[in-house]
């Protein structure tokens, strides 16, 4: 294939474009560059579908390079080993956008990779991968439908700013990030500060308009022909045969309300048939199955679609059963166990020092999280035996979804300096295990005492679509969620949304729809705030008692070496003194905590001492070091020393000063004057 060298302008920004030249055995590659960041995706399908399996194997990675900023990676080994989160979670945004476009019937082997070649510290890759994956396809001989595009919202000084930079990111108050086709939305990440719904709108519309400008440019770029794709063909008597059966008891199973009752008789049911009719359709098992499972879904689509009735018998905006407890740990600083239907989730807070903040090695540079979420899902949670291998793609990307939302609610760093740490350990799921940790979460920093600014509830809505025909569920479950057409998770306050996280299984959206769940989407969540409310109105005004005390010190600059000390002399004397712990700021902020507020008062007066300047007409109790026959050395603050006189020492006629004054005797003193030369001159107080 030639190489291909075009350009385009979004935003003000120029997207320069280049395919052909690099890895030109995969399926198709390119490289997008903005600025001096560059991305290389490169796609490869295998040739022949891959035999039993009956859902589309795709695969996206994204990594990025140390090089790429120059730098060499941290830790033990110097060379990039497993994907961090914030690689993982890159790699979801791109699958997400690009999965709905796939044929349901692509069975062959396909992988995206994307490579972060160079990185200038301004422009963001995430956006820039999903349109090099997007050309990667669109090049390549891979069946995707159509061509995505992706754009990045922010908001900086109430305006919305396309592609914002990385400087841009961090002072808005929103990060949305959208993909999709020419005609629709398929992917939204978001978080946000508190966000109105008609605002969230108006930013995906400027999105969309966006999106369909690199959608309609892509696709005027050179392709190969498309790989074939065949829809399996099976025999028509065989599926009369197995719907004439299944559809009458799919029509049944469908409104079993409990999930564990409904699961156990359908796969009873299909046991049942299978054996029945394995004699007669030998080595068909698979069709059968494939049969049976498609007629379970329509049905369950059908009585949602046209008689509006859900399977656990809700209506369409019905929430399930909630119940919240607070203070369920007694040994853990915060606390809950948020239940909505069948999910459930334990949420703990831990609170810790400065030191415990999480160093994020990153390719923009170093820098450390002090809020950190940790989302568990164990098999149990589903009644399954399944071994804990550590967290997953999806526990790490909701996990993100969790802690994204709470962000927005936690106090300044100035006004509550703690870490802070929330785990939540999914005990049951049945859908929206996410948006339980969420609740939970903000439950369990209420029973902390974390001075939020406000509750903090979410909510996953669903959506059954049909040509022109639709419903948006409320609250969906994990059968809604299974057969559904839309995930759509929304995280706010009564004021607003904190975050969004959209995935669909069709073609695509229309922000119209969207406005419609969104909408649905507030009243559900000012319901389970309500319901939250009753549990715990307000953060405790105390922290538990097995939390760390803290306070906060603000030293000069130029006092920091001599608060370390030599060594670290003078900071180790202090903890191993007091049995406090002392964390310390490049810009002169001194942590102080300790679980015992005698020892956290004794380590705050002597990190003042060692860093407090001595001041003149100030009066300090110190203690004499040494005695010289013109007068007595007295330190007033550690390692500060001053004099007095021989004639300062008393009112009269001092002979000797050892007639005053002996060594290691404490005295009060004053201070008289600090000379061109730093000494310091004192009096004693009579």
């Amino acid at each position: 294939m030639e190489i291909i060298k075009t350009s385009l302008n979004v935003a003000g920004k120029e997207i320069l474009i280049e395919s052909g030249k690099l890895a030109k055995q995969a399926n198709g590659s390119c490289v997008v560059r903005v600025g001096d960041t560059m991305v290389m995706a490169n796609a490869v399908a295998a040739s022949v579908p891959k035999e039993g399996t009956d859902f589309m194997p795709l695969t996206v990675d994204y990594r990025e390079r140390g090089y790429a900023a120059g730098k060499i990676p941290g830790g033990f080994f110097k060379r990039e080993t497993k994907a961090r989160d914030s690689e993982i979670l890159v790699s979801r945004l791109i699958d997400r956008t690009i999965r709905p476009l796939f044929s349901e019937y692509w069975r062959n082997d396909t992988q995206i990779s994307n490579i972060v070649l160079s990185h200038d510290g301004v422009n963001d890759t995430d956006i820039i991968s999903i349109i090099a994956t997007s050309v990667a396809l669109h090049v390549s001989n891979i069946p995707i439908a159509k061509p995505v595009g992706a754009v990045r919202i922010g908001r900086v000084d109430g305006k919305f700013v396309v592609n914002p930079t990385l400087e841009e990111q961090e002072a808005g108050d929103l990060d949305l990030i959208v993909g999709g086709t020419d005609e629709a939305i398929t992917m939204v990440e978001a978080g946000a500060g508190e966000l109105s719904e008609a605002e969230m709108i108006e930013a995906l519309n400027i999105a969309k308009e966006e999106i369909a400008k690199i959608c309609n440019f892509i696709k005027a770029l050179p392709s190969k022909e498309k790989i074939a794709v065949t829809e399996p063909v099976i025999d028509s008597s065989l599926i009369s045969e197995v719907e004439s059966e299944t559809i009458p008891k799919a029509k049944e199973f469908v409104t079993i309300k409990d999930k564990a009752t409904r699961d156990s008789a359908w796969a009873s049911f299909k046991q049942d048939l299978q054996a029945r009719l394995s004699e007669k359709y030998p080595e068909k098992s698979k069709d059968i199955d494939f049969i049976m499972e498609n007629v379970f879904y329509k049905q369950a689509r059908e009585l949602v679609l046209t008689k509006n009735v859900r399977t656990d018998g809700r209506t369409l905006t019905e929430i399930r059963p909630i119940t919240c407890e607070v203070g369920y740990l007694p040994r853990a600083h915060g606390s809950a166990v948020f239940t909505r239907g069948q999910t459930q989730a334990l949420a703990s807070v831990t609170l810790g020092t400065p030191g415990d903040m999480q160093i994020m090695d990153e390719l923009t540079g170093e820098y450390k999280e002090r809020f950190m979420l940790n989302y568990n899902f164990p098999g149990f949670a589903t009644g399954e035996p399944k071994p804990d291998r550590g967290p997953g793609r999806r526990e790490i990307g909701h996990g993100a979804l969790a802690r994204r939302g709470l962000s927005a609610i936690l106090p300044s760093e100035k006004d509550f300096s703690y870490t802070i740490r929330i785990v939540s350990d999914i005990l049951e799921s049945n859908g929206s295990s996410s948006m339980a940790s969420v609740c939970g979460g903000c439950l369990a920093l209420f029973d902390a005492g974390v001075p939020v600014k406000s509750a903090c509830a979410g909510i996953a809505m669903g959506l059954m679509k049909e040509g022109d025909n639709y419903v948006i569920l409320t609250d969906i479950m994990g059968m809604e969620d299974h057969l559904g057409d839309m995930d759509f998770k929304v995280v706010g306050t009564k004021k607003g949304i904190t975050a969004l996280q959209m995935d669909i299984k069709i073609a695509g959206l229309t922000t119209e729809i969207m406005a419609k769940a969104l909408e649905q989407a507030r009243i559900g969540r000012l319901e389970i705030l309500g319901k939250m409310e009753a549990a715990i109105t307000e953060p405790r005004k105390d922290l538990s008692q097995y939390a760390p005390r803290m306070v906060t010190i603000v030293i000069p600059q130029n006092k920091i070496g001599g608060l370390i000390g030599p060594g670290g002399k003078n900071i180790r004397n202090i903890q191993e003194s007091t049995g406090a712990k002392i964390d310390i700021e490049e810009d002169g902020t001194v942590y102080i905590s300790s679980d015992s507020s005698s020892s956290l008062e004794c380590a705050k007066n002597m990190v003042e001492g060692l860093t407090a300047e001595v001041e003149v007409g100030k009066t300090y109790k110190g203690k004499v070091t040494k005695i010289m026959a013109f007068g007595a050395f007295v330190e007033i603050l550690p390692g500060k020393e001053g004099l007095v006189h021989i004639s300062k020492l008393a009112k009269g006629h001092v002979k000797k000063v050892e007639d005053v004054v002996s060594e290691g005797e404490e005295i009060v003193v004053k201070v008289d004057e600090i000379d061109k030369q730093g000494r310091i001159n004192l009096s004693k107080t009579i």
